[in-house]
């Protein structure tokens, strides 16, 4: 816990920081703050619940939306805007569990 990743990117990476909040066997908690392009809060989290025998995996991510963020939101499908990233993050995800 405590580990902290800070960026500073392109107009698309923007600048900001990760710190870890929370480590447990059943979840992993990260504390989001976006700088750039906007500023935004967030709470992200890895729960992990056993399954057959495997591990689901859930991420989230939460926190409060500025009214501009609520508009934006009206005209923007979040999914199609993170959905890949999310996609490709659990699938190295996987694939890094896979190699043990």
């Amino acid at each position: 816990m405590g580990a902290i990743y800070r960026w500073k990117g392109n107009s698309k990476a923007g600048e900001g920081r990760m710190e870890i909040t929370e480590v447990t066997p059943a979840r992993v908690g990260i504390d989001l703050r976006f700088l750039k392009p906007w500023k935004a809060h967030n709470a992200i989290a890895f729960d992990l619940a056993e399954r057959g025998g495997a591990t689901e995996v859930t991420w989230s991510m939460s926190g409060e939306s500025s009214f501009g963020m609520r508009v934006f939101g009206v005209f923007v499908n979040m999914d199609k805007l993170v959905g890949r990233d999310f996609e490709k993050g659990l699938g190295r995800l996987a694939a890094v569990v896979a190699r043990g």
